[in-house]
């Protein structure tokens, strides 16, 4: 076990910008009844992460601000009467902090602001806002779960029920793009994915993509010709835009498609027809509960998937770490502490 300090190091904004990202020390504070501190050993950045440090996305926030909500750690003490945890047990944070199953909560909260913070040596969570690390991953890879890891896990199993042989439309090599392959093919479905960079194409075969299609080609009539003419059982629909029309176009009848990204731009345009009569499910998926990251963890450590990871960035990195992140990575960009 590790004693505690008395300070904590912690990276904040005191207004919007990354140019102006700050580290600072604070007092060490203890848990409270509903809480627990964990020592952060590792922290995965999200594109989220990046609009939050520019404008908030809009958000009322309050300076300054911890960024990042993707944490893993160790818990170091507990509040009193916790019984869910115990000092030395190994736990990732979840994004949403009171979301733990169903539909979520009008209370619940985004970690990574407007919610705590997660780029600190050390975090005080809600006990209900961990969940146990997987016992087959280290602490970097496990800390690329939280939102990436359960986004595409949400979409595809746990609303979309992909199963063995189903065809799932995967835009671009981002974290959630990534985890999609994986997560496809751990379930036997065939993984088909659409990029504008040869060498990413190339990359994402050899991470287990059954086909890799050219951004620039006519690549919804490739996917029609790659199903038998049936089209896509699933889309992840990661770039927006009039991006999803062209998706729809790839899908088959009866066929569901989550919108999750927002690359271009945040607004979604597609022939109506094409909802009409492909009787398409369109969805949003805003990452997932608790219970479904337990749910991805207990996977991940039966299949012994392991997340693709870009960069690992020590903890007094970290405005290099997000510019690895705005520079575009072949998977995630992880912070050590």
């Amino acid at each position: 076990m590790h004693d505690t300090p008395a300070t904590l190091q912690r990276w904040q904004l005191p207004r919007f910008g990354l140019a102006h990202l700050e580290r600072t020390e604070a007092p060490m504070p203890a848990p409270g009844p509903s809480q627990i501190l964990v020592r952060t050993e590792a922290v995965a950045l999200n594109y989220r992460d990046l609009l939050m440090a520019q404008d908030g996305m809009g958000m009322p926030l309050e300076f300054p601000f911890t960024p990042a909500s993707d944490l893993a750690g160790t818990v170091l003490a507990v509040g009193a009467g916790i019984t869910r945890w115990r000092p030395g047990d190994r736990v990732l944070s979840t994004f949403w902090g009171g979301w733990l199953e169903g539909e979520r909560p009008a209370a619940a909260v985004a970690l990574g602001a407007p919610g705590p913070g997660m780029l600190a040596s050390h975090v005080l969570l809600e006990a209900d806002w961990a969940v146990a690390a997987p016992a087959t991953l280290g602490a970097a890879a496990a800390s690329t779960l939280p939102i990436a890891g359960l986004t595409a896990w949400f979409a595809l199993v746990e609303t979309g029920h992909v199963r063995a042989g189903q065809a799932v439309l995967i835009h671009g090599t981002g974290g959630v793009a990534l985890f999609g392959v994986q997560i496809a093919r751990q379930h036997g479905a065939v993984p088909i994915v659409v990029s504008g960079d040869a060498g990413k194409r190339e990359q994402v075969l050899a991470l287990g993509a059954a086909h890799a299609l050219a951004r620039e080609a006519d690549w919804p009539a490739q996917v029609r010709a790659l199903t038998g003419g049936q089209g896509a059982d699933h889309v992840l629909e990661t770039v927006g835009g009039p991006n999803l029309g062209r998706s729809m176009q790839a899908l088959r009848h009866g066929g569901r498609v989550s919108v999750i990204g927002t690359l271009a731009g945040d607004t979604v345009s597609a022939s109506v027809y094409s909802f009409l009569l492909g009787r398409a499910t369109v969805q949003g998926i805003g990452v997932g509960h608790r219970r479904a990251l337990e749910d991805l963890v207990r996977a991940v450590d039966a299949t012994g998937l392991q997340p693709v990871i870009a960069g690992e960035y020590g903890a007094d990195e970290v405005p290099a770490a997000f510019a690895h992140l705005q520079r575009g990575a072949f998977g995630k960009v992880v912070v050590r502490f």
